[in-house]
């Protein structure tokens, strides 16, 4: 494959072999992807084609080079924007926000500089002509008209033409420009100007919306901090460049946490590479995922993962980058490079789901194919019917009255499926924008559709609903006699955490962890020396030496074949509890017991009310391979699980899928994205916690929530709920306005005026409309 064939998209990541993906200049409304796309797709060498108006983007492949797709969108009346370095891409997400202001806007674009200035002259030559009557005024008034619009039109017109010629399609460009030449044919010279000016100021408002829509994904990116101030050794300096120049430095900083043996350098923040170390200074934010190599302080992650509550970062904890350094300096060490870093990769993925088409999008570009070409046959008929059939009038009379011309140029102007197209991208755009702010990410329509559909969820227990890691939830000594649950203070039962831990301290097994961690909350950490002589008993505990005497921390089946007595009722409340049970023994008596337990996460009970309250009629059930009685005594605590699937294997897993969707309806499976895989991919919509951390979650599951916990998932059904309430509006309301000009056009009640002002009010409506998921409600 030759080096012509290989195009690099705008971020500077290079495309598939044969695959093409750029960003696409000039583009109005939802109708001239389709434009694009057809016009393209009549090159030879092209297998596919795939324009986005959303985001801008074209993807096609096939045995073709740049400059063939760059004569092709030019004869079209676009263009193809120029290939960015990672840096000038992350400038231009930074300047996200600049299109704040609607005029600035409009001022920045030529055409609409020059609309601007035709419709002063024509304003000025119309009050010339009502304060000094006469044929020269008037002339004068007619002329300005009629330059407004041959300046004003020929782009469009031009436009409109080539789109007949090279995508045999009618465009709205066209339409609207027939509509103001028959104008001006017939007399009604203020008509035609008026046409063309309000189609170019609303195509101007149209373009300013769906900036501010795309903006919104853009300004994701624009968390990447541009620069970041680099740690370098005066040694290493000195060695990989001999000719350092003191400009280079940003400054000598000895009072920021840097070493004496080191000095800072900003850098532009494309540069950092793994291993890399960068100074982090309080309010700044971090510019890579990393290390933190020393120094402690809050972060703020709520960009990214949607937590609110900044969290305690200290040396050996991981960062991302985008998030906010509160009140302490850390030195930060380099995990991945910048456009591999988390905020980037969600940046990427909420672009390519939104250019993922939906199955309603699908079809509303099919109708659209169909739409114009039948409303322009309908406005050939309704002129040439009265007219040939029983001799309407064709022009307009001299009493005001209407010809069939004029209703048929009407007509054309509402024949553009503009606001129809656009109405479901432009609101799912919005909304998985939303939600990534949010820390959830959905990987395209498709999905966000199906999540909206969803009334069956199933749970993952370990790790999702709980905690996934053993604590100690309770202990006993023997001679206690206080219930095994109870936390007040007792020497007896510290002492058995002290031993276990002695034994404990070098095992990686997680209840070995559950009980250190006790034992470090308990203050016992030290109380024993480490024990001496571990040997592990596979499946049944630990055993080791301490300060003379035989220490054994496991199961019943372990201090029976030791000989450790065990009295006949001293922990039978322990032995017939839900509880992982560890007995203690130290010689031939068993002196205490601890129970270890996976823990329901805090936030669980609250979450699973929150989603019945969400989705009303919704059904929860949570799948575990645990035992039943474990299983169904977490979901007595949990509260608002309706059905408890113990026992089963991952492909007992899939089968309860199957079940649920087959009693219940859809089905979404929340897991972690790794064990639950297969019924993850199962499920209707797969839902993986943990995608901060987790790159494979964020690659394969349909819905990722960031945050290792659950609290966004009843939000992310709201949304997807009133996601599509708010598409059917559009279409509604689009449609609707369509279909009531059409009542008024035919009997002669609409102006061509009129007419743009529905065409392009409906398409302003759709996009605020979708806009206002960006919100929160």
């Amino acid at each position: 494959m030759t080096e012509s064939s290989r195009v690099e998209d705008e971020t500077g990541g290079a495309a598939s072999p044969g695959s093409w993906r750029a960003r696409i200049t000039g583009m109005d409304c939802g109708s001239c992807a389709l434009t694009i796309a057809d016009g393209l797709r009549k090159i030879a060498g092209v297998r596919a084609v795939a324009v986005d108006f959303t985001t801008e983007t074209l993807e096609i492949s096939g045995e073709i080079t740049r400059e063939q797709v760059e004569q092709r969108l030019k004869l079209l009346g676009y263009g193809l924007a120029p290939q960015l370095t990672p840096e000038a891409a992350m400038a231009r997400a930074a300047a996200a926000r600049s299109a704040d202001r609607f005029f600035a806007f409009l001022l920045a674009d030529t055409q609409q500089r020059l609309a601007l200035a035709a419709a002063l002259a024509i304003l000025a030559t119309t009050l010339l002509a009502a304060l000094t009557p006469g044929s020269a005024a008037s002339a004068l008034k007619t002329l300005s008209l009629a330059a407004a619009v041959g300046l004003v039109g020929a782009p469009i017109f031009i436009k409109g033409l080539r789109a007949l010629l090279f995508s045999r399609r009618v465009t709205i460009d066209l339409l609207m420009m027939l509509a103001a030449l028959g104008a001006l044919v017939i007399g009604e010279a203020g008509e035609a100007a008026t046409v063309v000016l309000l189609f170019t100021f609303g195509e101007g408002l149209e373009r300013f919306s769906a900036a501010r829509a795309r903006d919104s994904l853009r300004s994701l990116m624009s968390l990447q901090p541009q620069t970041a101030t680099l740690l370098v050794r005066h040694a290493a300096a000195a060695h990989q460049d001999p000719d350092h120049d003191d400009h280079d430095h940003d400054h000598d900083d000895h009072d920021h946490g840097a070493a004496p043996h080191e000095h800072t350098k900003v850098v532009p923040a494309t540069q950092l590479i793994a291993g890399d170390v960068i100074l982090v200074k309080p309010g700044e934010r971090i510019a890579a995922d990393g290390t933190v190599r020393s120094g402690e302080s809050s972060v703020n992650q709520a960009a990214v993962t949607g937590e609110s509550i900044p969290v305690v970062r200290r040396a050996g904890d991981a960062v991302l980058a985008g998030t906010v350094n509160a009140e302490g300096a850390l030195e930060v060490e380099v995990s991945r490079p910048v456009l591999d870093s988390t905020v980037s990769r969600i940046a990427r993925l909420v672009e390519q789901a939104q250019a993922q088409r939906s199955p309603a999008e699908a079809f509303i570009d099919r109708f659209a194919r169909w739409y114009t070409p039948a409303v322009v046959a309908l406005a050939i008929l309704v002129v040439a019917v009265p007219v040939l059939g029983w001799g309407g009038q064709l022009i307009n009379s001299a009493d005001g009255t209407r010809g069939w011309l004029y209703r048929g140029l009407a007509l054309l102007i509402i024949a553009c499926p503009c606001a129809l197209v656009i109405s479901i991208p432009v609101t799912v755009v919005s909304s998985l924008t939303r939600l990534a702010r949010l820390g959830v990410l959905v990987k395209g329509g498709e999905q966000l559709d199906r999540l909206a559909e969803v009334r069956t969820i199933a749970f993952d227990k370990t790790g999702t609903l709980t905690h996934g890691r053993p604590s100690v939830t309770a202990v006993q000594a023997r001679g206690c006699d206080h219930e095994p649950l109870a936390r007040s203070p007792c020497d007896g039962c510290d002492d058995v955490i002290a031993l276990a831990a002695s034994v404990e301290r070098s095992s990686e097994h997680p209840i070995a962890h559950a009980i250190m961690e006790s034992a470090r909350l308990r203050g016992l950490t030290h109380r024993y020396p480490p024990a001496a002589a571990i040997v592990a008993a596979a499946g049944r505990g630990v055993t080791g030496q301490l300060l003379g005497s035989a220490v054994a921390v496991g199961t019943e089946a372990l201090m029976s074949a030791r000989g450790a007595v065990m009295g006949a009722t001293e922990f039978m409340q322990f032995t017939l509890s839900r509880r992982t049970v560890m007995l203690v023994a130290r010689d031939s008596s068993v002196v205490g017991a601890i129970g270890v337990e996976d823990t329901v996460r805090d936030e669980t009970p609250s979450v699973l009310a929150a989603l019945h309250r969400a989705v009303p009629g919704l059904h929860t059930a949570m799948l575990t391979g645990d035992n039943e009685r474990v299983a169904r005594d977490v979901a007595h605590r949990i509260g608002q699980v309706d059905e408890v699937r113990a026992g089963l294997m991952p492909a007992d897993k899939l089968a309860a899928i199957e079940q649920l969707r087959r009693d219940h309806g859809p089905v979404a499976m929340v897991g972690d994205g790794i064990n639950d895989a297969p019924a993850l991919a199962r499920a209707d919509v797969g839902i993986a916690m943990g995608g901060a951390g987790s790159a494979q979650a964020m690659e394969t599951a349909d819905v990722v929530l960031m945050q290792d916990d659950l609290k966004r998932l009843p939000a992310a059904l709201s949304i997807a709920r009133r996601n599509r309430v708010i598409i059917k509006q559009n279409i509604a309301l689009s449609l609707g306005l369509k279909l009531a000009f059409l009542a008024l056009a035919v009997p002669g009640f609409a102006t061509l005026w009129l007419a743009v002002v529905a065409d392009v009010g409906a398409t302003v409506l759709v996009t605020l409309n979708g806009m206002r998921m960006l919100r929160a409600e």
